[in-house]
C-alpha cells in the first residue's frame, strides 16, 4: 500500500479520535508515522505535533459552536500545566526510554479504569462554575505528566476534566481540545529547527484527512451518550496501554 494511501487512512482515524474523544491523537499519530510511514521517532513527534495542532484547533472550533467548551476552566487548566511540563520534560531526558514507556502505559491504564468505575461520570451542568484553584492544580499535575511522558495530553485531560472537575463527558471532550491545542502549540514553538525537515508530501494529506475526520468525530460525539463515549475512550486507553506494555516487555 502506498505511503499516500496509508497517510490518508491514518489521518482519518486520528481526526476521528480527536473529534469524538477529545484525545488520543498523538498516541495514535506517532505509532502510525513510525510503523506505517517510516518516520524516525524525532521526525514523527514533530510531524505529530503539526497534525494534532491543526486537527485540534479545527475540532475545538466545531465544539465551541455548540457550547461544549469551558473557556475559563480550560485556559486555567492549560496555562497551569506549561511550566510543570517544561520541568518534567527536562527530567524525562535523564530516564531510560523503557521506564517512560511503561510509565505512560500504566498512567493510561489507570485513567481508563477510573473512567470505567461506577459513579465516576460527571453529571453536572455544562455551564456550572469551576473553582480556579482546583482547575489550576489539576492542570499543573497534568502538565507534569504530559512533560514526563511526552504526549499532547488529551488522553489524560479528558478523564481529568470528567472526573476531577466533574464535567459532562461531551464538555470534557470539547474543553480538552483547548488544552491539547495550547500544549501542542507550546511544544511546536520549541521545535522550530526540526520542522524544516518535515515530509510535507505525507504530512499534508495526513493532516487534511485528520481535519475532515475531526468534523465527523464531533458529529459522532453529539449522537452518543456521555456514558457510551466514556466507555469508548476508556477502551482506547486500555488498548494503547496493553500494546505498549507488550512491545516494551517482549
Amino acid at each position: 500500500m502506498s505511503a499516500l494511501i496509508l497517510a490518508l487512512v491514518a489521518g482519518a482515524v486520528v481526526g476521528l479520535a480527536l473529534g469524538a474523544l477529545g484525545g488520543g491523537g498523538s498516541v495514535l499519530a506517532v505509532p502510525a508515522l513510525v510503523y506505517l510511514l517510516g518516520f524516525t521517532p524525532v521526525a514523527a513527534t514533530t510531524a505529530s505535533l503539526i497534525i494534532v495542532t491543526a486537527t485540534s484547533l479545527t475540532a475545538l472550533y466545531t465544539h465551541a459552536r455548540t457550547g461544549r467548551v469551558r473557556w475559563k476552566a480550560g485556559a486555567l487548566f492549560a496555562a497551569a500545566g506549561l511550566l510543570p511540563a517544561a520541568v518534567a520534560g527536562a527530567a524525562a531526558s535523564r530516564l531510560p526510554q523503557p521506564v517512560l514507556t511503561i510509565g505512560f502505559a500504566v498512567v493510561a491504564a489507570l485513567a481508563a479504569v477510573r473512567m470505567l468505575r461506577p459513579g465516576r461520570a460527571a453529571t453536572g451542568p455544562a455551564t456550572g462554575e469551576v473553582r480556579p484553584a482546583k482547575a489550576a492544580g489539576t492542570g499543573a499535575g497534568l502538565g507534569a505528566l504530559t512533560g514526563l511522558l511526552g504526549v499532547g495530553g488529551g488522553f489524560l485531560a479528558v478523564p481529568a476534566l470528567a472526573t476531577v472537575l466533574a464535567f459532562e463527558m461531551q464538555t470534557a471532550v470539547g474543553t480538552s481540545l483547548l488544552v491539547i491545542s495550547a500544549n501542542s502549540l507550546a511544544s511546536l514553538a520549541t521545535r522550530g529547527a526540526t520542522t524544516a525537515g518535515v515530509d510535507w508530501a505525507v504530512v499534508g494529506p495526513f493532516t487534511g484527512t485528520a481535519i475532515l475526520g475531526a468534523w465527523d468525530g464531533k458529529r459522532l460525539a453529539a449522537k452518543v451518550t456521555g456514558t457510551l463515549l466514556q466507555r469508548i475512550f476508556a477502551a482506547v486507553l486500555l488498548a494503547v496501554a496493553v500494546a505498549m506494555l507488550i512491545d516494551t516487555l517482549t
